[in-house]
């Protein structure tokens, strides 16, 4: 069985949405496209390297056509993301020789069945980039494993929500946490059983 791992980058108030440039993703007149670059230095670099190690990923529709535009140019950046397989999750998207050309190993999955399938089989473990729409339905349906959070310290009141309304009680332990020195809290959580409740005393 393989782990899905979400790795997302956000704001103090939960916004996710075009982190790395003003144009990544300008959908409902998103403005504050690159909100990360400022707080992203040779430190968050150097950590963020030691999460791109060789893996498979599952993308969104929206997030592959993103990465497809932009990542077979800036391939020695990244690697792993031309090598590796790509699972895009659409109900509209058409397998097509050009689609496999932009960005080689890549496989169409049409819904949460064949996520569950994919889940199941023998495999590198799969990242999750981006793809908010498809973090909510993975969060709904408790398929993520671990999430790999890069949390940054701002609020922008608007724009695409890692937890958008798909979220169910559960509980998740930190593994890991790292702060820089502009800021970025790195923190790794894994999923773990279920809500607990209880009474604080004073």
């Amino acid at each position: 069985m393989r782990k899905i791992i979400v790795l997302s980058f956000v704001t103090l108030d939960g916004v996710m949405q075009a982190p790395g440039g003003p144009e990544e993703d300008r959908s409902c007149q998103f403005e504050y496209g690159g909100w990360a670059a400022p707080f992203f230095d040779e430190e968050a670099s150097r950590l963020m390297d030691e999460q791109l190690k060789p893996a498979d990923y599952l993308l969104g529709r929206k997030t592959f056509e993103i990465f497809a535009s932009y990542w077979p140019d800036h391939a020695d950046t990244w690697p792993g993301i031309i090598t590796g397989t790509k699972y895009v999750v659409s109900r509209t998207m058409k397998e097509t020789d050009q689609l496999a050309g932009v960005l080689k190993n890549t496989v169409i999955l049409r819904n949460i069945g064949d996520i569950k399938e994919l889940k199941n089989s023998d495999g590198p473990n799969l990242q999750v980039h981006g793809s908010s729409v498809l973090i909510q339905l993975l969060l709904l349906n408790d398929l993520v494993d671990e999430l790999w959070l890069k949390i940054f310290p701002l609020t922008l009141g608007k724009g695409k929500k890692l937890y958008g309304g798909g979220t169910i009680p559960a509980s998740f332990r930190l593994t890991n946490s790292y702060l820089t020195k502009s800021g970025i809290i790195f923190a790794d959580y894994i999923r773990e059983g279920e809500i607990i409740t209880g009474t604080i005393k004073g």
